[in-house]
């Protein structure tokens, strides 16, 4: 069974930064690409940044950068360096691992965490 559960999410003021993490347990972060996609309350899940399996980098150009994924191999863990935030960054922000398809499509993603929030405020 796989399992991802993403921490590091909080209040923080406009300019600041957070690092999110998500720990994989059931497979290993390098076997396919990972993702994060975010999602504000009335809207569809928003692509945000992917890592592939050979480590490839792409993000959304809203995040381009400002924000920056990672992996751990060693500790089986994706991370997401946000700095620079804006009011608009708030959203619960969520890790996935991909299955097929396109990379910014949300949906071609089999396995998402619970999320976690995060708050930036002036």
């Amino acid at each position: 069974q796989v399992q991802l559960v993403e921490s590091g999410g909080g209040l923080v003021q406009v300019g600041g930064s957070l690092r999110l993490s998500c720990a994989v347990s059931g497979r290993t972060v390098s076997s396919s690409a990972m993702g994060w996609f975010r999602r504000v309350p009335g809207k569809e899940r928003e692509f945000v940044a992917v890592i592939t399996w050979n480590g490839y980098t792409y993000y959304a150009d809203s995040v381009k950068g400002r924000f920056a994924i990672s992996r751990d191999n060693a500790k089986n863990t994706v991370y997401l360096q946000m700095n620079s935030l804006k009011p608009e960054d708030t959203a619960a922000y969520y890790c996935a691992a991909h299955s097929s398809g396109s990379y910014y499509n949300p949906n071609v993603y089999s396995t998402w965490g619970q999320g976690t929030q995060v708050t930036v405020s002036s």
